[in-house]
């Protein structure tokens, strides 16, 4: 009898590893919450479902995943992407709002955000098809600082942000420093510009409630070296390799497949313009010197 050919499109891994860890190398998910998709019973191994990540995978196994055969591990690849606002970042949205998932163009292949931005929010995500290196990049100890421009409603000093560089702590929960700069107060409604280092959830948001604003409009500019430039809203583009890798640094690089230039990290330049898109709001207009272009 002949025996029968392996699948490519549904081999585990090119050698023995943790389960979980082939499917984040498969851009499914992080290796954390492949662990709750097991518990879940959404991951069968061989036909049968898995109650615990605590397996080993062969290249001659079969995974799938709510039914479908795992894709096979690809290259480590990243994209800038400018999401709009009113876009979900979740891959299915129990109210059935629609997600970045679905606005990407249809012949990228299967990414996850490193992070999340809200609903309301708009502004710099980026993407890659490996869980595990965009695990490693919501991680504070990566050192990526998240920076921001806000529009809120009420008013603040200089001084009182100032404050935040010690951090701050609301509700019990802790926040480490916080740049921020008091940009100009406009009517009603006063711009900053906020620089964090752990990006936790609704971070920009709670610390504003705390000093007294409301948050009306609020756009990520930039992720660790990578910036918005003149990306516009809904536009996606690819990161090249090298220069990923260098941003990533040679060793951690290496251990994802990418090759450096052997260049000492840098960061990316400032975007040509920090303002929202759309409808300019007016600017404040200093004695002797022209408006200001931020």
């Amino acid at each position: 009898m002949t025996k029968a050919k392996t699948n490519k499109r549904v081999r585990a891994a090119d050698k023995p590893v943790r389960i979980a860890k082939a499917m984040a190398h498969a851009g499914l998910c992080s290796r954390r919450e492949a662990e709750r998709w097991i518990e879940a019973g959404r991951v069968s191994l061989n036909g049968k479902e898995l109650n615990t990540p605590a397996v080993t995978v062969t290249p001659d196994d079969t995974v799938t995943v709510d039914g479908k055969p795992m894709p096979l591990a690809g290259p480590v690849r990243m994209w800038r992407y400018h999401k709009p606002k009113g876009l979900m970042t979740t891959h299915a949205d129990p109210e059935g709002r629609r997600t970045i998932f679905d606005a990407l163009p249809k012949d990228m292949p299967r990414v996850i955000s490193i992070g999340r931005l809200d609903y309301a929010t708009e502004g710099l995500m980026l993407l890659t098809t490996n869980g595990d290196l965009a695990r490693h990049l919501e991680l504070p100890a990566t050192g990526w600082q998240r920076r921001y421009r806000v529009r809120a409603r009420g008013s603040v000093t200089q001084d009182q942000l100032d404050k935040l560089k010690s951090g701050v702590e609301i509700e019990g929960i802790r926040y480490k420093s916080i740049d921020a700069r008091l940009d100009r107060q406009q009517g009603a409604n006063v711009w900053l510009t906020m620089t964090l280092r752990e990006g936790k959830n609704r971070e920009v948001k709670r610390v504003a409630a705390h000093l007294g604003l409301e948050v009306n409009r609020l756009m990520r500019l930039s992720f660790g070296p990578f910036s918005l430039a003149e990306l516009r809203a809904g536009e996606v583009e690819e990161i090249k390799p090298r220069v990923l890798a260098d941003q990533l640094g040679e060793k951690i690089a290496a251990g994802f497949g990418l090759k450096s230039s052997g260049t000492h990290a840098r960061a990316a330049p400032k975007p040509k313009s920090l303002k929202f898109r759309g409808k300019k709001p007016p600017r404040a207009k200093p004695p002797h010197r022209k408006p200001l272009g931020k």
